[in-house]
């Protein structure tokens, strides 16, 4: 595990810990839940852009796709 100094203006620290402490938790806590769920969105914006990028001029294949599923 890693330690890190984050340096944050005095009243948005304390409005941190204000909010830790009305959720039962750490100031700690309540920012590694807030990474975890800045990175799972990072994440599912990179694959989102993945898989556009392999999408890419296949339009009408996509097309074709969606035809058939409807016809099921």
């Amino acid at each position: 595990m890693s330690a890190l100094t984050l340096r944050l203006p005095d009243e948005k620290y304390q409005r941190l810990k204000d909010m830790a402490r009305h959720r039962g938790q750490s100031v700690n806590r309540l920012l590694d839940e807030v990474t975890s769920l800045l990175l799972a969105e990072f994440d599912a914006e990179t694959r989102f852009a993945l898989r556009a990028k392999r999408g890419s001029g296949k339009s009408e294949r996509g097309l074709e796709l969606l035809a058939k599923a409807g016809s099921n």
